[in-house]
């Protein structure tokens, strides 16, 4: 409850400085050095106090929904603490205009999603946890060389940028850079499946408001410094890393993963609408994609509890019968992330969409767009499909129940959030240039919608075809991410592991081993051997040594 009264209120607070236009700025010197002054900063505006209002409110329903999904966890209070800590580094995110204070927030967000990734102890998740801490390593790397090349400019806050975008070109590219691998675009895309290891609220958690979308955040904070000068680089590795998630997720079954990758499709999305210089209506679908997705994640994570931690969408089916109002939360939150009108997703993903319509774009840039859209739709349908109207393929084999009630009442205000919430903040926020486009191209989207819609089903229906052809490398391609899982892993180990073994082979177990405290150790017991025997008061052995004595005098 303390979590929905400060959602509540930081929300309307928002409108109220959006409505003023009015901001507060805190700075606290904490102290100086070098002509250099460390100051702890705070910046409250509408887009700060809107971002953190969502934040809790799914937070809150995050928490709740824990209660009963957790249930005989034996360190639930540890797991409570970590998902506080998660939501406290990203509010340090939100309101810091400070890149020291960012990189706290920043830093934060990945060592507490490293030990949640790792929560449940096992080797898969060990590997999952370390491929994301050290992929998000790479960015805090690159956000510490632009605190560095800030000490020339003797500030680290945004605010003091304005009117020198024009040298700090290379801090921008940094943060940029470094938004990258938080939003897990290409070639940083591995780490967003793997996550899935962690249990289903933190990964409710995490895709939708927290983790993935520091980045996106970072960018949108920047808007009015940074001038867009890597656009068509954002450009291209957004449009690929939404088309690699489209269509890996189409041919893939297991539940958390498909969810995972249309969050990473989504981030595409909205990294393209930050090359086009659109940050208002990146910051838009930012705050539409939180709802639906954490719903989505949550209806999801119902299921998988029904049927006892299964996540193989193939033995599910027959949901509406089942599970009556848990489908009815993840048709909705599917339908609002493919765009079906009037739902929170139609708002902002269709007006980027014919935004980028109206702007001047080559060709291929759209057809990739347009196509990503479709291949949202696809696997959107695709899992309705598998979830909700298919058949139960094991029909009496497990009781499945809604439970206690308790993750239905956590539903229950995300899923009118998804359904209202779009065309409430697009009436009230939004303040978007008319949309003037010929039918053929304000049809467009509907068009694609309807294929894809038509495409998930046909890969539904043709699974099985699908899995039994022999020349099935385009589908190991599309499933597998590109091989991106296996170039950001293995290439990075594979030559430090070689190299150590030759180290230890000629050093630890070589010459190190012979020369070393082994070698010695066995020189001086071999010796202390021979000594001892001598040292033995024998007759046989007093007499050999005379004889020796003897003959060494008489021919030397």
């Amino acid at each position: 409850m303390l979590f929905f009264t400060f959602s509540l209120l930081l929300f309307f607070l928002s409108l109220i400085m959006f409505n003023l236009s009015f901001s507060m700025y805190f700075s606290w010197n904490i102290f100086s050095w070098s002509s250099t002054d460390i100051n702890m900063i705070f910046l409250f505006d509408w887009v700060s106090l809107m971002f953190l209002s969502f934040v809790l409110f799914i937070s809150g329903s995050v928490f709740y929904y824990s209660g009963e999904y957790m249930e005989g966890e034996i360190n639930l209070s540890r797991f409570i603490f970590l998902l506080a800590g998660f939501v406290g580094s990203m509010g340090l995110l939100i309101f810091s205009p400070n890149l020291i204070s960012i990189l706290l927030g920043w830093d934060g967000l990945g060592l507490v999603s490293y030990c949640l990734v790792i929560y449940y102890q096992n080797y898969k998740s060990l590997n999952a946890g370390t491929l994301t801490v050290l992929s998000n390593r790479v960015g805090d790397v690159l956000i510490l060389l632009g605190i560095v090349w800030m000490i020339n400019f003797g500030d680290w806050s945004f605010v003091a940028w304005l009117g020198k975008s024009e040298s700090l070109l290379l801090t921008t590219a940094l943060i940029v850079l470094a938004s990258l691998t938080k939003s897990a675009q290409i070639p940083f895309s591995a780490w967003l499946p793997a996550a899935m290891a962690a249990p289903t609220p933190v990964s409710s958690l995490v895709h939708s408001s927290t983790l993935v979308t520091a980045g996106i955040y970072l960018v949108i904070r920047l808007g009015w410094v940074y001038d867009f000068w890597m656009n068509e680089l954002l450009m291209i590795l957004s449009v690929l890393t939404m088309f690699m998630a489209g269509l890996g997720a189409c041919f893939e079954f297991d539940l958390k993963k498909i969810i995972a990758l249309s969050t990473l499709s989504q981030l595409g999305l909205m990294m393209y609408s930050l090359s086009l210089g659109m940050v208002k209506v990146a910051l838009f679908h930012l705050l539409m994609h939180a709802l639906f997705k954490a719903l989505l994640f949550m209806s999801a994570g119902c299921i998988i509890h029904g049927f006892k931690g299964w996540q193989d969408i193939r033995m599910m089916g027959n949901m509406m019968l089942s599970l009556p109002f848990i489908s009815s939360c993840f048709v909705v939150s599917n339908l609002a992330l493919s765009g079906m009108p009037f739902l929170a997703g139609f708002y902002s993903k269709d007006l980027i969409l014919e935004l980028s319509l109206m702007g001047e774009l080559n060709l291929l840039s759209l057809f990739m767009l347009f196509l990503s859209t479709g291949l949202t739709v696809a696997y959107t349908f695709r899992l309705i499909y598998y979830m909700v109207r298919r058949d139960y393929v094991l029909s009496g084999s497990s009781n499945l129940s809604d439970g206690w009630g308790i993750m239905m009442k956590s539903c229950m205000g995300l899923v009118l959030f998804s359904v209202f919430f779009g065309a409430l903040i697009s009436w009230m926020v939004m303040e978007v240039e008319s949309v003037i486009l010929p039918t053929n191209l304000k049809n467009l989207t509907l068009s694609v919608c309807i294929l894809g819609a038509f495409l998930g089903f046909f890969i539904s229906q043709s699974a099985y075809n699908f899995s039994k052809m022999k020349f099935s490398l385009y589908i190991w391609i599309s499933g597998s991410m590109w091989f991106l899982p296996y170039l950001s892993s293995q290439p990075l180990t594979h030559s430090p592991f070689k190299i150590g073994y030759q180290i230890a082979s000629l050093g630890d177990m070589g010459w190190l081993e012979l020369l070393g405290g082994q070698g010695m150790n066995s020189y001086i017991f071999q010796l202390s051997q021979k000594i001892q025997l001598l040292s033995m008061n024998s007759v046989k052995v007093f007499i050999l040594i005379s004889w020796i004595l003897i003959i060494m005098v008489m021919f030397f």
